[in-house]
Order: C-alpha cells, then structure tokens, then sequence
C-alpha cells in the first residue's frame, strides 16, 4: 500500500488577480481532500477550466501532507517557541 500524501483544493474570488487574498473568506469553494497529487490536479483543473471565464477566480493545490511533516520533523523546543 502506498502512502498517503494528502492534498487539498480549494479557490475562490481574489481581491485581485495578481495576489492570493480572497474577496470573501466566507465564499471559498472547498473542493476536497486527495491522497496524491495526481488526483488533486485532476480535481483542480476541473475545477479551474469552470471558472477561466472569470479572472477573478483561482483555484489552488495545498500539500497538506507537508504540514504534517513539518509538525513530526519539529524539535520540542520549536514546538514551545
């Protein structure tokens, strides 16, 4: 069995196109949770083709499994700091 490297997709309407805050916090499109990469970039690019009309709007890929990672790989000082 392989193992699991989370990623979530998510988007919504930015402020502008040129940044990543978004308009509405409240309006972010969750679009799911993937266990590869593979099947999120499916998913985002769905996604993403949906919405090409609007310039506004930008879907993203979070490698969750890296945060998860990054919390085992912290020593127990950083973790109190």
């Amino acid at each position: 069995m392989s193992q699991q490297r989370l990623h979530l997709v998510f988007g919504g309407e930015l402020v502008n196109p040129q940044s990543t805050q978004f308009a509405d916090m409240d309006a972010i499109d969750i679009v799911g949770m993937y266990p590869d990469y593979a099947s999120a970039y499916d998913a985002w690019k769905s996604a993403a083709q949906r919405t090409v009309d609007d310039a506004h709007m930008r879907y993203f890929i979070a490698h969750i499994h890296r945060l998860r990672d990054e919390e085992r790989e912290a020593s127990p000082t950083e973790e109190l700091g």
